[in-house]
């Protein structure tokens, strides 16, 4: 209890706390966690962006700061890394030499993921947006445990049958530690050729909408493969297309309305 006191004093300002999830590797999360900070941040509020993805970090590499280090506040409390004039990052690979394993068992992973909430110093934010590895493991407990005033889960998803198995495995973890969805999104939905504009359905399409309808929760819409985003990541210039505007639209409808 004495910790999540110290987390809640350290956090009282900042209004809105998202975390980022999926049930499975290898749909994009990161990538839509990024892109949610930056299109929120583009939309004029104050974001901060924590990647608890502890093993294995690419926020930095998509923002292009993957060899930059986190800096000491005179107080000796850590001073997130500034993007921009008001975009904020933490992760721990701005902590760690580049390549370095993280070979940690749960309670160590705990125990940073606590230090990310309660030493950091976020100051005054809009939004602090989480992002989590896959799954239902040591880190989104964490969260759940430390962050009760969570205001919801943004559950990410693709098309395919084995993703949708996994995305509702977490939807299902997120109602039995009563923490709120705010919707689902279906990333890699469909491919549109940059040269005829022909749509293909690579990994199918609807198949998140289909589950947000079935397991009750909001569909916040549909991201189709971009090859900008992948050479904008891969060169750390992290670019926003219309889809992910769109649905960083709808995540703050959401939330500032409630």
């Amino acid at each position: 209890m004495e910790n999540v006191d110290k987390i809640a004093e350290n956090l009282s300002e900042v209004t809105h706390k998202i975390a980022v999830l999926s049930g499975k590797g290898g749909v994009g999360k990161s990538t839509v966690a990024s892109n949610l900070a930056t299109s929120v941040n583009r939309k004029g509020r104050r974001v901060g962006l924590l990647d608890c993805d502890i093993h294995g970090p690419s926020i930095p590499k998509i923002f292009g700061i993957d060899n930059k280090k986190l800096l000491s506040t005179p107080d000796n409390r850590i001073q997130p890394f500034n993007v921009n004039k008001n975009l904020f990052v933490v992760s721990m690979g701005l902590i760690l030499e580049k390549d370095r394993p993280v070979i940690w068992r749960g309670p160590l992973k705990m125990k940073a993921i606590r230090q990310f909430l309660e030493d950091v110093s976020w100051g005054k934010l809009d939004y602090l947006i989480i992002d989590l590895p896959p799954g239902t493991g040591d880190e989104p407990l964490s969260i759940a445990q430390l962050l009760p005033t969570l205001d919801g889960a943004v559950v990410v998803t693709t098309p395919q049958d084995v993703a949708l198995i996994s995305v509702r495995r977490a939807i299902n973890f997120t109602r039995e530690l009563n923490m709120p969805i705010i919707g689902l999104i279906e990333n890699m939905s469909g491919f549109v050729c940059p040269n005829c504009g022909t749509a293909i359905d690579i990994f199918k399409k609807g198949g998140g909408e289909k589950a947000a309808k079935e397991m009750g929760v909001k569909f916040l819409g549909s991201i189709p493969i971009d090859p900008r985003i992948v050479e904008s990541e891969d060169e750390g210039t992290n670019y926003i297309n219309r889809e992910f505007e769109a649905v960083a639209k709808r995540v703050i409808e959401e939330i500032e309305r409630r």
